[in-house]
Formats: C-alpha cells, sequence, structure tokens
C-alpha cells in the first residue's frame, strides 16, 4: 500500500474523530483517534474501493465482527451489545488485538459492504424540508429516496416528531400515535421557527441505491444495525423499530444507479404527483463529476414534471453545486451538513438554505424565515 493512500486514510480517521465523533461519541472519537497513528488498523480501509475507504465502514466491519462474538471482552465497550464500560486504557489494545486476529474477515466486509447507515433520527431533519416542498407543491407529492439503504426514510410520515426549541419551546408534528417517535433539539434565533404541519401527504414513495438493503433479511439488518455506532443503543433501538415498522407499508426498492437510473426509477411513480427528490449523506459518495450529473439529471426531469430536490449534505458536495461557495456553511469548517430545498425555474436551480444539521438527527438550526 502507497504511503499516500495511508496519509489520506490517518487523515480521514483524524478528522472524523475531531470533527464528527468528538462530544458525540466517546468510543468512536478514541478507537479513530487511535486508528489515525496505527498504520495495520488504517490499512484494513485499503480493502475498500477510493470513495467508500471511510472511518465508519472501518468500524462498522468491526461491529459486525463483535456481534459474532458477543462473548469477547471487547463487547464490554459495545452498549449496543449489552456492554456498559466506558473508554479506558485497555480498549485501544483490546479493539487492535481482536481486529487484527480476524484482519482476512475484516478486509473481506470492507471490500464487499458499504456504509448504509440507514439513520431514522435523520427524518426529523427531513421533515421540515420536505413538508415545505409539498407545501409549495399544493398537495400529495411523490417521494424519491437516492441512496436510501434499506428505504427506512421513505415512512416518514408516518413518524412523530417533537423538536425541543432552546427557548424551553415544543413543536409537534406527525401522527399522535407512532411506533417510531422522533426527538431533535432546535434553535432559530431571528429566523424564526419552521412550518410543521401536523400531516404530511405522500402520495407514492420508491427508494434508488446501488445496493438496497432488505430489512426483512435478519443478515442485511444486522449490518445496518452495525452501521450504527456502537455505543448509541438507542439509535441502533429506532431503527429496528422503523424497520419493523416497515414491514407493515412494504416499500418499493430499485437497484441502479443514481444518475442513470434516476429518470427510470422516477418515471414508476404517478406522473400526476409532484416529485420530491430527496439525498441524504449520499452524494459523499459519488465522485465530483458524477455529483455535476446527478444535478443535470434533476435539471432535465425538472423540465418533466414539477420537480423539488431535498438536500441534507455535507454543502460543498451538494448545495455549494446551486448556490455557490459559502464559507459559513463550509462543512470542514462547521462540521455540520446543510438542509436545503432547490426548486427549478425557467430550467434553472435554485436554492433556499433552510438550516445547519447534525449527522444523526440530535440537533438542527434553523437558518430561513417561515414560509
Amino acid at each position: 500500500m502507497s504511503s499516500e493512500r495511508l496519509a489520506e486514510l490517518a487523515e480521514r480517521l483524524r478528522r472524523f474523530a475531531e470533527n464528527e465523533a468528538a462530544g458525540w461519541s466517546p468510543l468512536y472519537e478514541h478507537l479513530a483517534a487511535q486508528a489515525a497513528d496505527d498504520e495495520d488498523i488504517a490499512g484494513l480501509l485499503t480493502a475498500a474501493p477510493a470513495e467508500q475507504a471511510r472511518p465508519t465502514l472501518l468500524f462498522a466491519a468491526a461491529h459486525r465482527l463483535v456481534q459474532a462474538e458477543p462473548l469477547h471482552p471487547l463487547s464490554r465497550y459495545y452498549p449496543t451489545l449489552g456492554g456498559f464500560d466506558g473508554v479506558d486504557r485497555e480498549t485501544w489494545p483490546l479493539f487492535r488485538e481482536f481486529l487484527l486476529e480476524r484482519a482476512e474477515r475484516a478486509r473481506e466486509l470492507i471490500a464487499h459492504r458499504r456504509t448504509q447507515t440507514n439513520e431514522v433520527g435523520r427524518a426529523a431533519l427531513l421533515y421540515p424540508a420536505v413538508a415545505l416542498a409539498a407545501k409549495e407543491a399544493g398537495g400529495p407529492v411523490a417521494l424519491l429516496e437516492v441512496g436510501c439503504s434499506a428505504g427506512l426514510l421513505l415512512g416518514m410520515d408516518r413518524f412523530s416528531y417533537r423538536y425541543l426549541c432552546d427557548g424551553g419551546e415544543q413543536l409537534t408534528a406527525g401522527p399522535a400515535k407512532a411506533s417510531v417517535g422522533l426527538h431533535c433539539s432546535l434553535e432559530f434565533g431571528s429566523a424564526g421557527m419552521p412550518h410543521l404541519p401536523k400531516k404530511l401527504r405522500i402520495g407514492a414513495r420508491i427508494g434508488l441505491d446501488s445496493h438496497p438493503v432488505d430489512a426483512t433479511d435478519e443478515e442485511e439488518l444486522a449490518w445496518l444495525e452495525a452501521c450504527v455506532w456502537a455505543d448509541q443503543p438507542e439509535r441502533a433501538r429506532l431503527l429496528r423499530t422503523a424497520a419493523h415498522e416497515q414491514r407493515k407499508h412494504p416499500v418499493e426498492l430499485v437497484a441502479g444507479d443514481a444518475v442513470a437510473d434516476l429518470g427510470a426509477t422516477a418515471a414508476r411513480l404517478p406522473a400526476e404527483l409532484p416529485l420530491v427528490v430527496m439525498t441524504s449523506h449520499t452524494l459523499p459518495y459519488l465522485p465530483e463529476q458524477r455529483r455535476e450529473e446527478f444535478l443535470a439529471e434533476l435539471t432535465r426531469l425538472a423540465g418533466e414534471r414539477p420537480l423539488w430536490w431535498v438536500s441534507e449534505e455535507n454543502y460543498e458536495v451538494g448545495l455549494e453545486h446551486v448556490s455557490g461557495q459559502r464559507e459559513d456553511l463550509a462543512y470542514d469548517r462547521t462540521a455540520q451538513c446543510t438542509l436545503g430545498v432547490v426548486r427549478w425555474s425557467g430550467g434553472s436551480p435554485r436554492a433556499s438554505i433552510l438550516a445547519t444539521t447534525a449527522p444523526h438527527g440530535q440537533r438542527m438550526t434553523w437558518l430561513l424565515e417561515p414560509v
């Protein structure tokens, strides 16, 4: 393996520890910081395609291996598996030894699996944006999620939401009785509160993914659980609950390319329904040129039917393609994603920046005046 590749992987691990895991996952912050200085562990990621070689994939592979050996001492640091120990001086040596002893199995997972965290909590971030698009559409919409994994977010209209505002107020949305209930901290400052309708009218829905996940398959569901960070059992519980709910309301998932198969997938939805295309933590896995081609394909589709794009991505890989550079929203500066809605007028896209968001739906800062 080249020194340049190892240096790049080490930097990804270091940035993950500092920008994504810090203050949110003590276990993954510690493991990523240690792995950044360990060529043997970081080097396991060289088994993955370049765009997939991310810290989350390494830790998902390790999580899956610990799932398979729940009595191993390492499991005591994994609350998703019943562990209750916090990070201590034994955590890294035990993790390192465990993973290197199973290096061949780890590389197999890393080479053939993808980080497909179907993070149910992100529905709380996406709901206000999809609701805004539906309000502008003036009726039921067809929802198409690109990079859908198991498609759990497509059931967002069946979830209940409680937004805890910084001033002590609470906003609620969604059905009062729902098996999946989400909580999200909401800051809004001078921007005012977002409009949150009690009901979201989704007339049809479909998911597109290069490798869609069948959440009714226990092995596939176990991989989705492995993609959940191991010290956050509540996220794993929500995943299971949403997967159970989806079994009552199956959704169509299409295996295909985010660009080449987007039009054909959209055509499977009723033509009379306005189309809302949704992406969430999907575009970083596309090369730069493919992101531009994705926007071009959205523009083409917008010429055929009313279309809105709801984007909850790092600003640089998503909305920057429409709104241009914004240093104040740059992920490298904020460690936050940016939520926005893109519409088309006269063949040209224009975006509304709605909020900055934390990666797993735990909080958002609203930036747009109510519409």
